[in-house]
């Protein structure tokens, strides 16, 4: 299935990767970084690709515009507020909003975001799965203002936006492209 949205991309990249003892984005799997990975797939309809890193973060080369976080620490929803207004100067209205450590990620899982998006109007899609997955969805551009109003506000949380904004959930069990690489255990294996 082909989305007929036209997407930005905004792959947040800063975390802090506690639990990976190391920096997630520049994990390799399978020949290539997690970082490089995800933006690959991503890259395959969605352009421009914005990723968002942590200040002095290095990272490989990409096909992406590299945006810096201004502040360390602060969470994803300061980047997340960062990239969809470049998506938005970009002329975008959606924006696929993704963590790095997403290594099943698939165009066909945001294809099947990207759709309803469009046809049902609200401002964010999310997958649902038993639980929200902030990371993996599209978000209307013009909610960089909200963002940034929550952010002012001493907000952190994902959840603080979409508890404020018209959000829909779908249903998307056992969807193999949600699983997050949180440890070292997480990596996929190579066969």
């Amino acid at each position: 299935m082909t989305s007929p949205v036209p997407l930005a991309a905004v792959v947040l990249a800063g975390g802090a990767s506690r639990r990976m003892g190391r920096d997630k984005a520049t994990v390799v799997v399978d020949g290539s970084t997690l970082v490089e990975r995800v933006v690959a797939t991503v890259s395959e309809r969605s352009s421009p690709v914005f990723v968002i890193a942590a200040p002095g973060q290095p990272l490989p080369e990409l096909s992406a515009q590299v945006l810096r976080d201004e502040v360390r620490g602060v969470g994803p929803l300061l980047a997340t507020g960062r990239g969809l207004r470049a998506a938005a100067q970009a002329g975008h209205r959606w924006a696929f909003v993704c963590a790095v450590d997403l290594p099943h990620l698939t165009m066909d899982f945001v294809d099947d975001l990207a759709v309803p998006a469009a046809r049902l109007g609200v401002d964010v899609v999310l997958p649902w799965d038993g639980r929200d997955h902030y990371l993996a969805a599209i978000y209307r551009t013009s909610l960089a203002d909200h963002i940034s109003t929550l952010v002012a506000a001493g907000e952190r949380s994902m959840r603080a936006l979409v508890d404020t904004v018209d959000t829909q959930r779908i249903v998307m069990p056992e969807q193999r492209a949600l699983t997050n690489a949180n440890t070292p255990d997480d990596l996929p294996v190579a066969p």
